[in-house]
């Protein structure tokens, strides 16, 4: 009972709470909540992968792939930006 009581004192009551937390720490470190909302992206892309390829490759190959994707893409949104604003950078 003491380690429920010790849970429900470190998590949010309610769900502004947690708007609050997530936007301080988006301020602080972007980095690591950017990732986190890739890798949740990832599952679900992942699935439409494998359905899409059936058995011919494996479930772990459809997550490599996602992955791969997402970096592509950011990649390229990446390029466009630089080349079309350099001065940015």
């Amino acid at each position: 009972m003491k380690r429920v009581d010790e849970l429900r004192e470190i998590l949010p009551r309610d769900w502004s709470e947690v708007g609050e937390i997530l936007g301080e720490q988006w301020r602080r470190n972007p980095l690591p909540i950017q990732l986190f909302l890739l890798l949740c992206l990832n599952l679900l892309i992942a699935p439409s992968v494998d359905a899409a390829t059936g058995a011919e490759i494996t479930r772990k190959a459809a997550y490599a792939l996602g992955i791969l994707g997402i970096v592509v893409v950011g990649l390229g949104v990446y390029l466009f930006v630089v080349i079309f604003q350099p001065e940015r950078f």
